[in-house]
């Protein structure tokens, strides 16, 4: 049985990363990034795509992470 210490850590964890999530998607960054100078290439889309890719790939890792390892 997990202790309280492990579980505590997963959660404030957990919590960091809503705070970050949030960071990345807040309006006034995204807005940022919407218009930075494009050279053909449209910025917005490519930054949504990684952010939220890094969003799941932290939020797999942080599931399945094991306090023993």
């Amino acid at each position: 049985m997990k202790s309280t210490g492990a579980h505590s850590r997963k959660v404030e964890r957990l919590m960091a990363l809503v705070a970050v999530t949030l960071l990345l998607f807040c309006p006034p960054l995204i807005i940022i990034v919407d218009r930075l100078p494009s050279f053909n290439v449209g910025w917005l889309p490519l930054y949504l795509f990684i952010a939220w890719a890094v969003v799941i790939g932290l939020t797999a890792w942080l599931m399945e992470h094991r306090a023993g390892r």
